[in-house]
């Protein structure tokens, strides 16, 4: 018995001693446990402190970059056409860029040949072709006289034919099994961003042969509707927009959309009363300085329109003057508020499809050249298609009349053509008896 006594006390007391330990540790535990918090408190107190400098930081980068890629803008914008032309450029090449390297990744691990070379060497063909058949449309009278370019120009359609099948050629013959399906995903997605953002931005271009009013005022309206489209959510938002963008609401939408006329009307104002504007390109060292000079397009002269029956009596008036070209741009405005918006979504839906936050870090604090860009390419395309139906001005220019008599003649055509000409001149007054005499012996 004394054993089981001893037994059962030693139980007792290893229990005892058990618990005993147990109440210790947790005493301990618990102790650790309140040194730690104030230290986990102040754990998070950092991480917040961090947070808020990271943000601070990254707004002041993304602020200074804005003010430096403004004032990079004017200055082009002054120094004339041609750096115009070279900055939608640089914009067009880094834009494919940022875009094709989101696809190429795969490409990389896979170590497929070719596939980086085919994307730019189908980027050159495509530029070749557009900036040529731009060249060709508005420098006629250049290009079609010059004895090194006249085949180029009369040929460069089927040149740049040739081009491209040469780049199919050398894709079909880099196609290597187990990779097919791959390879033509590639090859796909390489034609919809040339589509998308090379084709696409020339027209951007031919807007600024037109004049630079036709490039500068579409590109403002969309950076106007941008903005006042996240001033007036972040003020009004309640309704969500689409679901692609969640941070995006229907009162924001509409209240940009609203905005973007009366300031684009406003701009629009100031805008044509400069002729470095409204003048169509005629030489490439026109600069905002050099006295820009022509007959203004009839919609950026004032015009009388009559009031609306209904709306006489309450202002009064039965006629009204006005340029034509605040009720196009109230049709700009419409657009770049209701309809680029989409292009930007169309990336944000590409973004999330790779997985990514941006498309490069070109731009310090904004993202790539993509995420500013995504809406200007519909915008510009937009704006060369509706100059070109309701507003252009079709006269006969000297370069069609040129490439008519170059393609469509005779040599002895071409000479009877030229003497004709003199003598017109002559019997006109506009040269004189030596003059015709010489370039009769010519």
């Amino acid at each position: 018995m004394a054993p089981k006594r001893s037994s059962s006390g030693s139980v007792a007391q290893s229990a005892k001693s058990h618990g005993g330990k147990k109440k210790h540790q947790n005493n301990v535990e618990n102790g650790s446990a309140m040194v730690s918090a104030p230290e986990t408190v102040q754990h998070k107190g950092t991480h917040a402190v961090t947070e808020k400098e990271k943000k601070k930081q990254n707004f002041i980068v993304r602020t200074v970059w804005t003010v430096v890629m403004i004032a990079g803008f004017f200055i082009l914008l002054s120094a004339g056409h041609i750096w115009i032309m070279a900055l939608v450029t640089a914009i067009q090449i880094l834009t494919f860029k940022e875009v094709i390297a989101v696809a190429n990744e795969p490409a990389r691990e896979k170590k497929l040949p070719y596939g980086k070379v085919i994307n730019w060497y189908f980027l050159a063909t495509t530029i070749y072709f557009l900036y040529g058949e731009s060249v060709v449309y508005y420098f006629k009278q250049v290009v079609l006289v010059d004895y090194y370019l006249l085949p180029f120009a009369t040929h460069h359609r089927f040149i740049s034919y040739m081009l491209y099948i040469i780049g199919f050629m050398i894709f079909v013959s880099s196609l290597e099994k187990g990779h097919y399906k791959f390879q033509f995903a590639q090859f796909a997605f390489t034609h919809v961003t040339l589509l998308l953002v090379v084709v696409q931005a020339h027209f951007i271009m031919n807007n600024i042969f037109a004049g630079m009013f036709w490039f500068f005022l579409p590109a403002s309206l969309v950076i106007i509707n941008d903005i006042f489209a996240y001033l007036c959510g972040i003020t009004f938002g309640r309704t969500p927009l689409i679901k692609i963008s969640p941070k995006k609401t229907v009162e924001g939408f509409v209240g940009a959309w609203i905005s973007t006329i009366i300031i684009g009307m406003i701009l629009s104002h100031f805008l044509i009363k400069w002729k470095y504007m409204i003048c169509p390109i005629t030489d490439f060292s026109a600069n905002a300085w050099s006295g820009l000079a022509c007959d203004p397009n009839p919609v950026f002269v004032k015009q009388t329109f009559a009031v609306p029956s209904f709306l006489v009596p309450l202002l009064h008036l039965k006629t009204y003057e006005i340029e034509p070209i605040h009720f196009h741009v109230m049709v700009m405005a419409s657009f770049s508020s209701l309809i680029a918006p989409f292009g930007g979504f169309f990336a944000s839906g590409l973004k999330r499809t790779f997985q990514i936050k941006d498309f490069g870090d070109t731009i310090p604090g904004h993202g790539g050249i993509t995420d500013r860009m995504d809406c200007q390419f519909l915008m510009g395309f937009f704006s060369f298609m509706y100059y070109d139906s309701f507003i252009a001005t079709h006269h006969l220019r000297v370069g069609s009349v040129l490439e008519t008599a170059i393609q469509s003649l005779t040599l002895a055509e071409q000479m009877q053509l030229v003497s004709s000409l003199h003598k017109y001149l002559y019997n006109q007054g506009y040269i004189t008896d030596e003059t015709l005499e010489c370039l009769e012996k010519n």
